[in-house]
């Protein structure tokens, strides 16, 4: 493509985009490698530069590959245009002022870091949203530890909340 003179930086976007859509989290170097091949384009020029790209191309293409976070965002973004603008819930707002905490604003927080594996069960989302699930990693690279750590704390979440009925 660069031989038949198509723009490097158009070369470039689309690799930014292809680390974020197609790579995401199971590479998550991949966008800084895409991003540091554009920067290294833009300072080095024609044609030291185009080397940065392919590198960065290579990169791309042999790295493990998730579209996880361009699903799970595509299905926010949906979520948000069906629901609109929905409250915060009030013990995760910050009560700055006397007012805001004779209203309920952070009462009940949790802080995780107190708490083992600075973890403790605590909604963050309006209830509404409340135990759904977007995000689902896949078992490719980087991705997998994050699948792991996610259904270790779903785990934790369940024996949680079975602890508080009891």
């Amino acid at each position: 493509m660069l031989s038949a003179g198509e723009d490097p930086l158009y070369l470039a976007r689309r690799m930014v985009r292809f680390a974020s859509e197609d790579v995401g989290n199971a590479d998550s170097n991949a966008l800084e490698v895409a991003l540091n091949a554009m920067k290294a384009f833009r300072f080095l020029g024609h044609p030291e530069g185009e080397l940065a790209l392919a590198q960065a191309a290579v990169y791309l293409a042999t790295a493990p590959k998730s579209n996880s976070i361009y699903l799970a965002f595509r299905k926010i973004k949906d979520v948000v245009k069906s629901t609109g603008t929905l409250p915060v819930p009030l013990h995760i707002r910050n009560a700055p002022t006397g007012l805001m905490k004779k209203l309920g604003y952070g009462k009940s927080y949790k802080y995780a870091h107190n708490f083992k594996d600075a973890f403790i069960h605590q909604e963050y989302l309006p209830e509404e949203l409340q135990n759904q699930r977007y995000y689902f990693p896949t078992d490719r690279g980087y991705e997998k530890i994050i699948k792991q750590r996610l259904e270790k704390w779903l785990s934790l979440k369940s024996k949680m909340k079975n602890k508080e009925k009891k």
